[in-house]
């Protein structure tokens, strides 16, 4: 049997980047063996974040869009309205979990959704995140810190996709993006609604109650 572990769901909406991402820190920053995990689901604004190893050449043309140096792993990314980001804010020693496994169970979420819409989606060696045939679709950076994990994903639903064309994507030059839109989807409640269940599933969590 499957071990389950409780998780608090929170849909925040729409909100700016940097205080959400302060409150991540001061959440992981405080939590303690008996906090329970926090999956926080929302949108940001146009802006462009640096991973801790983020390069400055992977900046190309990002004209008025603000820049953030954060935390997390990765390179370069852009979010904006219309897609989909997931914090997880979760303890991985809770279930004898490493870095690798987490992110193998958030990539196999995507996947399974996206094979629920009839979408083949697939994984690439050394580049985390999720592609559709040559162009990625959800991109993965992820903070660890005393066993407890922030920052998320990003899945692109419907958005304007522009931006990702004034920086090379997670690090990657000519890295093509796409997006539910183009599959016919452009709901992005749908979208949550219908993609929570396989990310609960693969992360064995099973929601305590969804908050706003």
């Amino acid at each position: 049997m499957i071990s389950k572990f409780p998780i608090l769901i929170k849909n925040l909406g729409l909100v700016p980047f940097e205080p959400i991402y302060k409150e991540m820190q001061h959440f992981t920053e405080i939590r303690h063996i008996d906090t329970i995990d926090e999956l926080w689901l929302l949108q940001h604004d146009s802006i462009y974040t640096l991973g801790q190893a983020g390069k400055i050449e992977h900046l190309l043309d990002t004209g008025k869009i603000p820049i953030y140096k954060t935390d997390r792993g990765g390179q370069v990314t852009y979010h904006g309205t219309g897609q989909l980001i997931v914090y997880i804010l979760i303890d991985i020693k809770r279930r004898n979990w490493g870095a690798k496994k987490l992110v193998y169970a958030i990539e196999q979420a995507i996947i399974n959704y996206l094979a629920n819409l009839e979408i083949t989606a697939n994984r690439r060696s050394k580049a985390p995140g999720i592609y559709i045939n040559d162009s990625k679709i959800a991109a993965l950076g992820l903070r660890i810190r005393r066993g407890y994990t922030y920052h998320g994903f990003s899945l692109n639903v419907n958005m304007d996709l522009t931006p990702f064309q004034g920086i090379n994507p997670c690090g990657y030059a000519d890295l093509t993006v796409t997006q539910l839109r183009d599959f016919g989807i452009n709901d992005i409640q749908q979208v949550i609604a219908d993609f929570l269940p396989y990310l609960l599933l693969e992360l064995q969590s099973y929601p305590i109650c969804h908050a706003k």
